[in-house]
């Protein structure tokens, strides 16, 4: 597995899972997890990275059930951070398409994509080896957008 498209990004995310960390210690609940949650997946994403793991392991880690249990309880995604994407937030030039999301808008996609990779994972017998989707590019357009998210909430 190749995913020389992290190479880059590894140390400012080390920075920014260290951030979440720290901002992860709130009383709201639902912020709490959905935090923990980025940063745990943040960390997936590095450590397989270090570790070559193959795509079928990273996605079996991936979690989204932060967003889906904070969806249910109608939390208003606004408290991880008020506004829309900015030019200023954005680190990395492939997120300027995200300029003008709400980050409801970013948590969503986020949520779509690791539910669609489980998915395509289950409908090729527990593998993406032989998937015809391009596993490489969705895996690095959901890292992206997780990092993407983490900086807009830093820079409240």
């Amino acid at each position: 597995m190749s995913m020389e498209w992290i190479k880059l990004s590894i140390s400012p995310v080390k920075e920014l899972i260290a951030w979440l960390h720290g901002q992860s210690k709130t009383a709201n609940i639902y912020k709490k997890q959905l935090l923990i949650e980025l940063r745990n997946n943040l960390n997936v994403f590095s450590n397989g990275f270090k570790n070559d793991v193959p795509y079928d392991t990273l996605i079996d880690m991936l979690s989204n059930e932060a967003i889906q249990m904070a969806i249910k309880e109608n939390f208003s995604f606004k408290k991880l951070r008020a506004g829309k994407v900015e030019t200023k937030h954005v680190r990395d030039e492939r997120n300027k398409r995200y300029i003008g999301w709400t980050t409801e808008q970013l948590v969503d996609k986020i949520d779509e994509k690791i539910t669609e990779l489980k998915y395509i994972k289950k409908m090729n017998n527990g593998t993406v080896k032989n998937a015809r989707n391009n596993i490489p590019l969705m895996m690095s357009n959901l890292y992206f957008r997780m990092k993407l998210l983490a900086d807009f909430v830093r820079s409240a």
